[in-house]
Formats: C-alpha cells, sequence, structure tokens
C-alpha cells in the first residue's frame, strides 16, 4: 500500500485501540492481511468512540450531544471534509475509499447508543432486535464492507444476523452488571412468559430458578440467530472467513458456556480465557485454511490517500 505519512500513524493509532479494547474482536481482526486488517481497526476504533460514549460516566444530556457529534463527524467524513487531527477518522475515511463500507451502518449504531443512554426497555423481542440490528448487526455490516463477498444479496442480512447474535450473547454475559446501571434488555413479554423478575432472581432469592429458565431460553434463541449468520462464511475469502469466524466462534464458545450454566451469569461475569480465545482464532484459521478458494467481489484496494 502506498499511504501517506498522516494516514499510516492514523490507522496505528486505530490497531493501538483495537489491540488494547477489543478483547474479542482482537483474535479475529488479526487474521487478516494487513490492508482489511488496519481497515476493519479503524472500523472498531471509531464503534468503540460510540460505544465509549453511551458507556461512559457523564450526565445523559452530555451523552446525547457528544453522540450528535458524533454523528456530525461522520456526515463531514461521507462528504469528504475530514478533521485530519482526527487519526480515526482519517483512518476511517481512507479505508472508506478502499472498501465497501457501509459508513451510514455508524448512524444506526449511534441511534443504539442514544436508546441506551436514555434507558429504553423492550416490550417484546421484536423492539430489542431492532435494538440488536441497530448496535450489533450494522457492525456485521460495516465488517462485511472490509471482508468483501461473493455474494451481498445474499450476504448483507446473514451479516446483521450474525450480529445479533453476538449481541444476545452480550445481553445474556451481562444481565447482572446492566441490571445495575439501570439497563434491562430482556423482553417484558419473555419475563411475564415465565414469570420471572429480574430483581427477584438476581437477589437469589425464589425467583433464581425462573429468571435461569429464562436465560436458557434466550439462549436457545441466540442458537438460532448463529445458524443463521454462520451461513455467511462460504461466501467470504478464506482469510475474511477465518477472521469472522474467531470473532463469532469465540462468542458462540462463550454462549456454549452460559447455556451449560445459566445460573452463573445471574452471580458474575462469565468470560473466556485468552488462551481459549486464542484457541477458537487457531481453529478458525485452520478450518479457513483447507477451503476451495472463493473469489471476493472487491477489486484490490487502490493506492489513494484520504477521502476527497
Amino acid at each position: 500500500m502506498n499511504l501517506t505519512t498522516d494516514v499510516r500513524a492514523a490507522y496505528r493509532r486505530c490497531e493501538e485501540i483495537t489491540w488494547s479494547q477489543a478483547r474479542n474482536f482482537s483474535y479475529g481482526i488479526r487474521l487478516l492481511p494487513p490492508a482489511k486488517r488496519q481497515a476493519l481497526a479503524a472500523v472498531y476504533a471509531f464503534a468503540r468512540r460510540i460505544d465509549d460514549i453511551g458507556d461512559g460516566t457523564l450526565p445523559a444530556p452530555e451523552k446525547l450531544t457528544l453522540l450528535e457529534q458524533a454523528r456530525a463527524g461522520l456526515s463531514a467524513l461521507q462528504a469528504g471534509d475530514v478533521d485530519r487531527d482526527d487519526d480515526v477518522l482519517v483512518a476511517l475515511a481512507d479505508a472508506a475509499v478502499r472498501f465497501d463500507i457501509p459508513l451510514a451502518a455508524f448512524g444506526e449504531l449511534i441511534d443504539g447508543c442514544g436508546a441506551d443512554v436514555r434507558g429504553v426497555s423492550y416490550a417484546t423481542f421484536d423492539d430489542l432486535l431492532h435494538y440488536c440490528r441497530c448496535v450489533a448487526g450494522s457492525i456485521g455490516r460495516l465488517s462485511l464492507g472490509v471482508f468483501g463477498t461473493s455474494d451481498a444479496q445474499q450476504a448483507v442480512p446473514l451479516a446483521d444476523s450474525l450480529g445479533v447474535a453476538l449481541q444476545l450473547t452480550n445481553i445474556l454475559r451481562d444481565i447482572r452488571e446492566d441490571y445495575a446501571t439501570g439497563r434491562v434488555y430482556l423482553p417484558a413479554e419473555d419475563l411475564d412468559r415465565f414469570g420471572a423478575d429480574l430483581a427477584a432472581g438476581l437477589a437469589a432469592g425464589p425467583g433464581r430458578g425462573k429468571l435461569t429458565a429464562l436465560v436458557e431460553f434466550e439462549a436457545d434463541r441466540a442458537r438460532t440467530w448463529y445458524a443463521k449468520g454462520l451461513a455467511l462464511m462460504p461466501l467470504l475469502d478464506r482469510r475474511s472467513a477465518a477472521s469472522a469466524g474467531a470473532m463469532a466462534g469465540i462468542y458462540y464458545r462463550l454462549l456454549e458456556n452460559i447455556a451449560a450454566s445459566p445460573a452463573a451469569v445471574l452471580t458474575r461475569r462469565v468470560s473466556l480465557s485468552a488462551r481459549e480465545k486464542a484457541a477458537v482464532a487457531v481453529k478458525s484459521l485452520a478450518s479457513a485454511a483447507v477451503r476451495p478458494p472463493r473469489r471476493s467481489s472487491l477489486p484490490p484496494a487502490p493506492t489513494r490517500g484520504v477521502a476527497r
């Protein structure tokens, strides 16, 4: 790649953010060739900026203002007006020239984080599904723009479904932590169906069994979304399939651990060790290596600098 000095530095900064903060995604991103690795690090870094606003400690009105500032920065980037003092936006602008990244999907992520800030809860699974598509389906679609695909029409909804699967896993993993901060993602209709009460279940009261049964139900639901989303893999080139497979595989392994002991998430944060994550990544790379080659629909990356 023929990059200017400032763009190289911008990508390095995005990779620093990714390697230090993407505790699960970094294993998959590292499996990509350099150009795609840098581009996906830029996507992650901007997404992380948005997430950090939503999860930060500022008062809600200030968070919402910062989210709108992020949206304005994105709009300026799309119009070709890049703040060259902002390494993340510089790298993202260059990545958007090299790859078919649907930058508008970041707007959906901002919408989803805004819902978090406003404390939105979800009456039905369809309501929750819309949220999942905003905060995680968007990341699936953005990542697909970097990966490239042999069939975009088929691949886009599959990438979205895989994002939904990962977000449902996150929701189950973080039930206790989210409730402590006033966030409830489990649909009210599901809580009612199982007669479950979050406060009682998390407090080890008599309602814990009902809440545990609900966690099992939601884990099964998440499995169906993985089944849909993992159909994406044959539509990707080998390295991209290894990357996506590693990221999805880590979350799927986490989901299986939750499903095997659903009561655990009510008392502690369930996670995988670094060794377990690395093993999933190695297995994904090995599996992709024996696949017959598929041709990506994207042309080679052009050697241009920051967009316009």
